[in-house]
């Protein structure tokens, strides 16, 4: 990995933390095992050494189709031709917001930006507008809704926040009804929205009811974060699957596959405080140089007409099952079915390393992280994307019988830490470095 290596360093001194998302960075990965890419295909991406691995997670859950999926790239393609930016609308906005408010019917409004952070933050400042209320709480339970002041605050790298901002924002526990009804009465009038990804808990379509009827009944707005669930869990994310409807919802990573697109929407009477037809207090919702640009809403376009075509979510609940199915098997046949655990759901699946007492191990992370390399099996999670084979599927199989074998030696031995080649990799929020 010697040009990786090189290129990786470089990439620290000149860009803080040494990637432009800090999901990204080297220090989510083993020591001096990080590739850095030089492009990818389908399921496959190529280190700057020439190596090839299996890719999971695919830009952070953004590529579902596959890296370089030839009807996107040539929608792209062909509009790029056209020009990406005017100083008025272009047809193809008018164009994307209908083919959206099709494919998501439980909104009324589209507005696109080029980052989820942009729409959760905007989601945030409409709520706020809309009931004059400042709080706003977010599930404790789920790890990120922004790069912006208002949820950083509320982590453990909440350095160069004001306190006073971080007050603003509180925490309500995934799937605990009373708890957060608690939440509400100690914080009567005051709570403008919930926002929460709406996945990862018992019975969703119940749960989320009864958390919408909750929160209205205290004049509270939800806002649905579908960056993950938009396309993997059906076209219209987790409320299309479970009939829910929220007030406001956020989309991205999947509905551009991999080019920078992101979505709000929702309630016709809350989305067009951000407009020019109303009479209340206006609202600066959105307004983004780059928001529309004409490529990134070809790509969108694009990718929803390939789910109108092919049935991208059952081929995505495939792969994972099939991939479930065979982890499974060789972590059960190595005697380490409480040790390697696969979570989540089939379309976004994510792993679990516990150590000798059934505790969550960075340090077994690494030593499982390390041997998927080697074996040219790139997994910073089990996320699929479509493009995924039976193949690829062996192949990663036989990557995690082969780590599995070692991992078994660490537990024996008792520390695994003669098998991490150098510190484990680091959860993103701490406080230091």
């Amino acid at each position: 990995m010697r040009e990786s290596l090189k290129a990786g360093g470089r990439l620290e001194e000149l860009v803080p933390g040494g990637a432009h998302t800090y999901a990204k960075g080297p220090d989510q990965y083993p020591a001096d095992m990080a590739p850095v890419i030089d492009r990818g295909e389908g399921a496959h991406v190529w280190d700057v050494d020439g190596n090839e691995y299996v890719e999971f997670g695919s830009g952070l859950r953004s590529v579902v189709l596959g890296h370089a999926h030839p009807a996107v790239v040539e929608a792209v393609s062909r509009q790029l031709r056209r020009g990406a930016n005017f100083a008025r609308p272009s047809r193809i906005e008018l164009e994307a917001a209908e083919r959206f408010l099709e494919t998501v019917p439980t909104g009324e409004m589209v507005k696109f930006a080029k980052n989820g952070s942009d729409v959760t933050t905007a989601a945030v400042r409409l709520a706020r507008a809309h009931t004059s209320r400042d709080l706003v709480a977010v599930c404790r339970d789920q790890p990120f809704f922004s790069t912006d002041d208002w949820f950083i605050g509320s982590t453990a790298m909440s350095a160069g926040i004001p306190e006073p901002v971080r007050r603003l924002t509180l925490t309500f526990p995934l799937g605990d009804l009373e708890r957060t009804r608690e939440l509400f009465e100690q914080h009567e009038g005051q709570i403008a929205a919930l926002m929460l990804e709406p996945e990862g808990m018992p019975d969703p379509p119940a749960y989320l009811r009864a958390l919408i009827d909750l929160a209205h009944s205290h004049g509270t707005l939800v806002v649905f974060d579908e960056m993950i669930t938009g396309f993997r869990w059906s076209r219209g994310g987790a409320q299309g699957l479970y009939g829910v409807v929220p007030d406001v919802s956020t989309f991205g990573k999947a509905l551009g596959n991999g080019f920078a697109v992101s979505a709000l929407t929702g309630r016709r009477d809350v989305m067009s405080r951000g407009g020019l037809q109303h009479a209340h207090e206006r609202v600066f919702l959105l307004s983004t140089t780059h928001g529309a640009e004409t490529h990134a809403l070809a790509a969108a376009m694009a990718v929803m007409d390939v789910y109108a075509r092919e049935d991208v979510v059952g081929r995505l609940e495939d792969r994972g099952r099939r991939l479930t199915e065979g982890v499974t098997a060789v972590v059960q046949q190595a005697g380490l079915g409480g040790n390697i655990l696969i979570r989540g759901r089939a379309s976004n699946l994510v792993f679990a390393t516990l150590d000798e007492s059934g505790e969550p191990s960075q340090a077994y992370r690494t030593l499982f992280m390390r041997h998927l390399l080697r074996a040219g099996v790139l997994a910073p999670s089990f996320v699929v994307s479509a493009a995924l084979t039976d193949d690829d599927i062996e192949r990663t199989v036989a990557a995690v019988a082969e780590a599995a074998a070692v991992y078994e030696q660490a537990l024996d031995h008792g520390d695994p830490t003669p098998w991490l080649g150098g510190r484990p990799v680091k959860p993103v929020f701490r406080t230091f470095a």
